[in-house]
């Protein structure tokens, strides 16, 4: 398999930061999985009612994966607010048997950390943070503690940061169906991330796929990343990271929220990509079509192409599951936005404007 992010084809902090995912993964699944028992060695609060996610950002995009993935898995009312709006809301969710979930990659993202401290305030719910930063305001403000052991991540744009957030919230989903169903409920899943490692492998073996797609996306002023489902989460991480990389303007849309309206930018030429899981459904199919035949945009998939017959550009990994398809969809964004980015000569390390909270006591 020819990984094209091998350390001698590295030059930017991006791109290297890409290629340690394969040895993050592994690394997070031995912290938290007992390799005698399989248990998930992370500690939750019992009688878990309601959750809410706070996040800002990419870990905001992490907050809404974990939705679906929460309410699919274990059953549990789930819901995700961005930390600036978190902070002007007058009510907030205080329900009994709450956890309240605060995302944040350094630990000291300022709207995060104040949403956490407004909801010590409240007696009867829970706190759990996901950080980069185990010695970090987060850290210390809640209850329940995950590091999600990405090590310091210097390149503005979120890579390996996010997919360890993203790991560490499956992880949290399936212990919630260990606590509910017993270990073997979540048996399945479990073995298959133990192949997460080999489907990122595959998915940077696809940098020649990638460079001839970021080519056509490169010379596109009209981008739009479409999805459906968990799917919407990686189409709002995918533009994120294309516009701080590359600036360009694109926007996500939920495909089928897309057709109200919205659908009529493509008067303009432009491009429509659409991520997909699993199997596409035939409402899926027959909007992507529908849109191909009325206004004729550049039609991409990213995932399995499905039942869709008349798209332009297609590149996936085959995957075991629909969680092995994520991560590996993410893993293909990733470069796409990279490789864009290069093209336009853009300093993919260094965007203009953009800052980054990087904690590290050894610098």
């Amino acid at each position: 398999m020819k990984n094209m992010f091998s350390k001698k084809n590295v030059k930017t902090r991006m791109e290297s930061e890409i290629a340690e995912q394969t040895g993050i993964i592994p690394y997070i699944l031995m912290k938290y999985i007992n390799p005698e028992t399989g248990e998930i060695k992370i500690e939750l609060p019992d009688n878990i009612r309601k959750i809410v996610l706070v996040a800002s950002g990419s870990s905001y995009h992490c907050a809404r994966f974990a939705v679906d993935l929460l309410e699919k898995f274990s059953k549990i009312e789930s819901r995700a607010i961005y930390s600036s709006e978190f902070l002007l809301k007058n009510v907030i969710p205080h329900d009994d048997n709450t956890l309240y979930i605060f995302i944040t990659q350094s630990g000291e993202t300022s709207d995060t950390v104040k949403s956490a401290e407004k909801v010590k305030k409240l007696s009867n719910v829970s706190t759990l943070c996901i950080t980069n930063n185990e010695d970090s305001a987060i850290w210390n403000i809640c209850d329940y503690k995950v590091a999600c052991y990405a090590g310091v991540e210097q390149g503005i744009a979120a890579t390996k940061s996010f997919t360890s957030q993203m790991l560490c919230l499956l992880l949290i989903s399936l212990k919630l169906i260990e606590k509910i169903h017993g270990s073997e409920a979540s048996r399945v899943y479990k073995k298959s991330l133990f192949h997460l490692p080999v489907v990122v492998e595959k998915a940077l073996s696809k940098r020649d796929e990638i460079e001839k797609l970021a080519k056509i996306l490169s010379k596109e002023n009209l981008i739009v990343i479409t999805a459906d489902g968990i799917s919407y989460s990686l189409a709002k991480e995918a533009a994120l990271k294309i516009k701080e990389t590359s600036y360009k303007n694109i926007s996500a849309a939920i495909l089928g929220e897309f057709m109200h309206g919205h659908v009529a930018v493509f008067n303009n030429k432009g491009a429509l990509v659409y991520i997909a899981i699993d199997n596409i459904s035939k409402r899926s199919v027959a909007n992507l079509e529908k849109i191909k035949q009325d206004y004729n945009p550049k039609l991409i998939i990213i995932g399995p192409s499905g039942e869709v017959k008349n798209f332009d550009y297609n590149i996936s990994v085959e995957c075991e599951n629909e969680i092995q398809q994520m991560f590996a969809n993410v893993v293909l964004c990733q470069q796409l936005a990279l490789v864009v980015a290069l093209r336009l000569k853009r300093n993919v390390d260094h965007p203009k404007g953009l800052h980054k909270v990087v904690v590290d006591k050894n610098i």
